[in-house]
């Protein structure tokens, strides 16, 4: 009793368990328990030995010296309803999802993380998938660690920021990760939060960045001691982490939290800032947002849930003020320019947003079958649109895990249909999608294993087949080269990472496009692209040069190093542009069936 009283004098600060030299701090909300007890390895499980004392609004909490690091624990909540063994809300790793919580020590050691992140223009992303990127085993999934041995693939790719997909504690050993079971564990199958840890510090040693995939529109359904988590609940739904009402209902279950709530509000805040504080992540891409805007995601005001708006408004004004470097992406999808702009003008201050104006107009483009069914007029506002006339803040990519998945493949699969996906067509047409992704203004993103093309679908136990690395060893290639170009590593294509652009001209008869990238102007930054997507050489297409002098081939998508299927079509490797006295700087040129051709100013 002494201890509790002297507890009383001296308020813990945080939540969930907290290790320090003397014991261990505990502090959970449950506003309906009657009592709350600590339970776990440093009492033998005793159920009334440990108590929590019961501060305002509904938080209880206890000093523990007995407790150490590594040990397990739960809450016991006594409430009119009955008892429930919990697991804290707040734990940092479990045993498993319907295990028991683990007392973690935050402290890593982290060497000398002085990692800046690429700047939105100069940045390509690669998202993965932990449990299938790296698998080791038959029926185990991948974790951290063997994730950590492709790194190396990824750094020669060029790729400077991964994205992950989620990796919160989820039921199992194999899931998405869209359905987080403990927001604040690390899945265990994963590696834990050691794991995570260890991945971030040597993608950092290594020059990559990593955003993680979170998901605040719903939680779980299933294995979720959040579920109705101090005994009450209403309309038999979530209870106090949760909406028990019609705005509960999510396409995933009755699972949204509260974002009205200013403990859950906190709740979710506090699981933003974790990341990026204590596992030194670089960005974090928020899922499906517009089910925390609207109930429905379908725009009718009378669906609108503005908390969930201004909770975000809160999260992403909080990073920006504590962590002005990082990075934000949205995955909306509606086409507003409110998503990334400014919230003090009522937006939501994302720094990007993943862009459907230009990822299903290239996707059906690439994957159309007959040449005279491509409308080539519909990619011009894919190359164009911006959001807030920034380039920048938009995402850009043919293939994501929602893309190659639910009923969708990947694009080599898509055009080749039945057959292998090792065929002239299925990888000559890919391949533009990647040359618009990579040339387009817009930050570029790739999907794991579109580099080695891998084929079928995403699925959470389906590894990446690295033996394709090898048979594709041209095409990785090709996807270097690109990558190299898009981030100006040799000095010539500065425009690729600029601002600028200019359609050229589009024929949409002989199934060509031509524009412009620049940033600043001039020699070495002014890229022109040059794109044929018909089965058909485009002989003497005019092209125009945005002026005089000598303009040099960066990239030939047709060079048979490439891949012993393509033709090696030849296109002039230097075009001499000479002084037009109509300021005309057109030179025709011969461009291979399917194929890109890329030249800057020397």
């Amino acid at each position: 009793m002494e201890l509790l009283v002297e507890y009383q004098k001296s308020q813990i600060a945080g939540m969930g368990a907290i290790p320090h030299d003397g014991g261990v701090d505990f502090r959970v909300w449950a506003p309906n328990a009657q009592e709350v007890f600590v339970v776990g390895d440093f009492n033998d499980w005793q159920n009334d030995a440990i108590p929590l004392v019961h501060e305002e609004n509904g938080y209880w909490s206890v000093s523990v010296p007995e407790a150490t690091i590594g040990q397990a624990y739960k809450y016991l909540l006594k409430t009119h309803n009955g008892d429930f063994l919990r697991n804290d809300p707040y734990a940092r790793q479990l045993t498993s999802s319907i295990g028991n919580s683990l007392i973690h020590n935050p402290a890593f050691d982290w060497g000398e993380d002085n990692f800046q992140m690429p700047s939105q223009n100069e940045m390509v992303i690669y998202e993965l998938h932990i449990g299938t990127f790296n698998a080791k085993e038959d029926g185990k999934p991948g974790d951290f660690y063997s994730a950590i041995e492709r790194l190396n693939y990824l750094k020669s790719l060029g790729i400077n920021a991964i994205e992950i997909m989620p990796i919160a504690e989820f039921p199992g050993g194999f899931s998405w990760g869209y359905n987080p079971a403990h927001p604040f564990a690390v899945e265990s199958d994963y590696g834990g939060p050691e794991g995570l840890k260890a991945f971030v510090k040597v993608a950092h040693q290594k020059g990559i960045a990593v955003i993680l995939d979170v998901v605040y529109n719903h939680f779980g359904p299933s294995d979720m001691d959040l579920w109705q988590f101090d005994g009450w609940s209403e309309n038999g739904l979530g209870g106090i982490y949760f909406y028990n009402d019609w705005r509960a209902k999510t396409p995933w279950g009755d699972t949204r939290p509260d974002y009205g709530r200013g403990e859950v509000r906190q709740y979710i805040r506090d699981n933003a800032l974790m990341w990026l504080d204590e596992y030194h992540i670089d960005g974090l891409r928020m899922d499906m947002i517009p089910y925390m805007r609207n109930v429905n995601a379908d725009g009718n005001p009378g669906n609108d849930l503005q908390e969930g708006y201004s909770l975000i408004q809160w999260i992403n004004s909080e990073i920006k003020s504590r962590y002005p470097n990082k990075f934000t992406v949205a995955e909306d999808l509606h086409n507003l320019d409110c998503i990334t702009g400014h919230i003090d003008d009522g937006g939501l201050g994302y720094s990007s947003q993943w862009d459907a104006v230009f990822v299903h107009p290239v996707r059906d483009a690439i994957i159309t079958m007959h040449d005279q069914d491509r409308d080539m007029n519909v990619l011009v506002n894919s190359i164009l649109h911006k959001y807030n006339n920034d380039a920048f803040q938009r995402v850009i990519y043919t293939e994501s895990h929602d893309e190659v998945a639910n009923g969708k493949a990947r694009v080599v699969q898509e055009i080749a249909g039945q057959e292998d996906v090792n065929t002239w067509y299925a990888k000559k047409r890919s391949i533009l999608g990647t040359v618009l992704t990579m040339t387009s203004p817009g930050i570029p993103m790739l999907f794991q294993g579109q580099a080695i093309l891998e084929d079928k679908w995403f699925h959470d136990t389906d590894p990446i087949d690295w033996e394709r690395f090898t048979m594709f060893k041209g095409i990785s290639k090709l996807y270097r080269d690109l990558i190299a170009l898009r981030l100006n590593k040799f000095g010539n294509s500065a425009g690729l990472t600029g601002q600028h652009t200019e359609i050229v001209s589009v024929d949409n008869e002989a199934k060509t496009i031509v524009f412009h990238r620049w940033k600043e102007g001039g020699p070495r930054d002014v890229v022109v692209v040059v794109m044929n997507f018909s089965q058909n050489v485009a002989e003497n297409l005019p092209v125009g040069f945005p002026g005089p002098g000598s303009w040099r081939m960066r990239f030939n998508s047709d060079w048979e190093g490439y891949d012993n299927d393509f033709d090696n079509h030849f296109t002039q490797e230097t075009v001499i542009i000479p002084q037009d006295i109509n300021g005309k700087f057109i030179s025709p040129l011969s461009v291979g069936a399917y194929s890109t051709v890329i030249y800057s100013h020397d």
